[in-house]
């Protein structure tokens, strides 16, 4: 006769946030969207964008394109590409003159930009703290206020 079809359950997981059972015994319900990281904006996350993004936030004087072109190795034309999207969507602004009778661009970090980027940065500071409270509480490790204070017992 036939194959019968054999299925296999894995072991019930308790579901939570990992802190603990909740009032009644019931380990407690995971939160909506916990991990969801709303604020990882695509336009900031992009490698060379970011690295963009970071070399403006240190320089609040801006830094020109071939210094930009050289910190973040980025080609001419990969450079000017990701500059002019982070133009277009308000993080920088992009300033076009002469230095020593030669053309000269200077990108700035905008005020709404800087705050942007340091908000995003604030996400990617959650993330890697809900890596490694995960880590941790896999290894039964035990943090206070960031710190290792032994293993839990």
């Amino acid at each position: 006769p036939g194959r019968e079809k054999q299925t296999t359950s894995a072991p019930t997981a308790a579901v939570g946030d990992g802190s603990g059972p909740g009032t009644d015994g019931v380990p407690a319900a995971p939160e909506a969207g916990r991990f969801a990281y709303d604020g990882l904006a695509r336009v900031i996350h992009e490698r060379a964008r970011l690295s963009i993004l970071t070399s403006l936030s240190g320089s609040p004087s801006g830094l020109s394109f071939n210094d930009l072109k050289q910190l973040c190795q980025l080609t001419d034309g990969n450079l000017s590409r990701q500059v002019q999207l982070l133009q277009e969507t308000g993080f920088v602004d992009v300033v076009k003159g002469t230095r020593n009778n030669r053309p000269h661009t200077q990108v700035l970090l905008s005020d709404a930009g800087r705050d942007r980027f340091l908000e995003y940065i604030g996400v990617l500071e959650g993330v890697v703290a809900d890596a490694m409270a995960a880590k941790d509480r896999s290894a039964g490790v035990v943090r206070t206020a960031g710190r290792v204070s032994g293993l839990a017992s």
